[in-house]
This record gives C-alpha cells, sequence and structure tokens, in this order.
C-alpha cells in the first residue's frame, strides 16, 4: 500500500505547481459523484481554496439521483464550492440537429454527454481564470476508457498514475463518503451502465493484467484489444511535417 501521507503532500505540491506555471488562480472539474472526481475534488480543494465542482446531470435518472446526492455529499464534507448545469436539453437539441443529416450509432450518442461537460468546464474554467483538472485514473487510462476530447480531456490530472485499488484506498484514507467507495463505478451515460460490464472486465483484472502481463483467465484478450485499439487516445494528434 501506498504512504497516503506523503502522497496527499506531493500531489497537492504538483497541482499548485500546475497552477504556477499557467499563471492560474482556479480550478474547475467535474463532480459527477464518482470515486475519481471526489478524490481530485479533494486534493484540489487542499491545494486551492479557489476550487469549483461542477454537476453536470445529463439524461440519466442516476445523474439525478444517486450520483448527484453522492457529489453533493463530497462537496459538503470538504467545503467545495458546486454548481449545477443541466445539460440534459442541450443533449436533446443537439441529438435532433445531428440525426437530422446522420444516424447515430449508439457508442456516438453515448459520447455527447462527457464531450458537453468538457464543453461547459472549459467556458466556465476560462471565464474564471482557472485550470480543469482531469478525473481518469489509471486502469481507464490503459483500456481507452474514457471519451476522446471529453472527459480524456484536462490541463492537469492529478491522479492517472492510480488504479482504481489506489483510487478506493486514497478516499478510505481522506475519509470520504461511505457510499463514493462501496458504489459500483459508473459514468452514468445510459439507465443501468456500469464500468465493468461495459469493458467485458473486472478493474481487478485489469490491475493484474497491468502488473503482471496476464489476469489468470480468457479475459487477456479483452484487455489487449482495448489497448491496442484505443492507442490514438493516448497520445496526441497527428501532424503533418515534411522530412
Amino acid at each position: 500500500m501506498r504512504d497516503y501521507a506523503q502522497e496527499l503532500k506531493k500531489r497537492v505540491a504538483f497541482i499548485q505547481f500546475a497552477l504556477k506555471d499557467a499563471h492560474c488562480q482556479g480550478i474547475v472539474y467535474g463532480n459527477s459523484g464518482g470515486k475519481d472526481s471526489a478524490l481530485v475534488g479533494i486534493l484540489c480543494k487542499l491545494a486551492c481554496e479557489n476550487t469549483l465542482g461542477v454537476a453536470m446531470p445529463c439524461h440519466s435518472s442516476r445523474n439525478f439521483g444517486e450520483d448527484m446526492e453522492d457529489a453533493l455529499a463530497v462537496a459538503k464534507q470538504f467545503q467545495i464550492e458546486t454548481v449545477t448545469v443541466d445539460l440534459t436539453q442541450v443533449r436533446q437539441t443537439l441529438l435532433e440537429q445531428i440525426q437530422g443529416v446522420e444516424q447515430l450509432t449508439q457508442p456516438s450518442v453515448g459520447n455527447i454527454a462527457p464531450r458537453l461537460r468538457m464543453t461547459t468546464l472549459y467556458a466556465i474554467a476560462q471565464s474564471r481564470g482557472a485550470l480543469v483538472a482531469g478525473t481518469g485514473n489509471k486502469c481507464e487510462r490503459y483500456m481507452g476508457y474514457f471519451t476522446k476530447w471529453g472527459d480524456g480531456a484536462c490541463d492537469f490530472n492529478p491522479i492517472s498514475d492510480l488504479t482504481v485499488t489506489e483510487i478506493y484506498e486514497f478516499l478510505a484514507y481522506l475519509k470520504a463518503p461511505e457510499n463514493i467507495i462501496k458504489k459500483a463505478p459508473s459514468a452514468g451515460l445510459f439507465e443501468g451502465q456500469t464500468d465493468e460490464d461495459e469493458m467485458g472486465v473486472t478493474y481487478g483484472e485489469i490491475e493484474s493484467y497491468m502488473a503482471t502481463g496476464s489476469c489468470g483467465n480468457d479475459h487477456d484478450q479483452i484487455i489487449q484489444r482495448a489497448h491496442r485499439v484505443t492507442e490514438h487516445k493516448r497520445r496526441m494528434p497527428l501532424i503533418y511535417t515534411e522530412n
């Protein structure tokens, strides 16, 4: 297990460096009510008093229920200023306009909400002279389980090297609300969605594969393929240069 007292000091220092380096005075992040956003919000608040959490429910009833309750519970316990921007109608209007020219696939529809959320975060952050904090963890990055230019976008990410197990350990060290630690991870993109069901593997299997090269069963191929086909998400866009 990591020394989370030391991890806390180092990550707070990292966030403060990111702010100083960018000549910014504040932080904006998406407070989704999940484990990753909870940890990022706590770390950012400890590093910078001017930290704003933005809850952005969009279409899914879970966004307005359990996730909103958990988001507000974290904000209250750690005194993080939080506002709510309901993106449901924006999503519906955009869908109606696009579907007039193209029949969208289910994955493309699912990716609209994360991109609308990131658009919202950057609009607010730019207006406040703030940076946008990323909330993706190591397992999700390895699997490419994030939306390109959606929740994968940010100005800095203080938890991208942490596995899901380490996220939970860190939250327990910080005494975060119990429900954040216990509930099944979900992006809340549609009703009944969970991260592990959508990926087809558990976070434990992903962590085992990253550590040893095998998760000990026939799910190795799922992890290998996911990592291979999402490589484009983990690099900057290709640009043409004459050599």
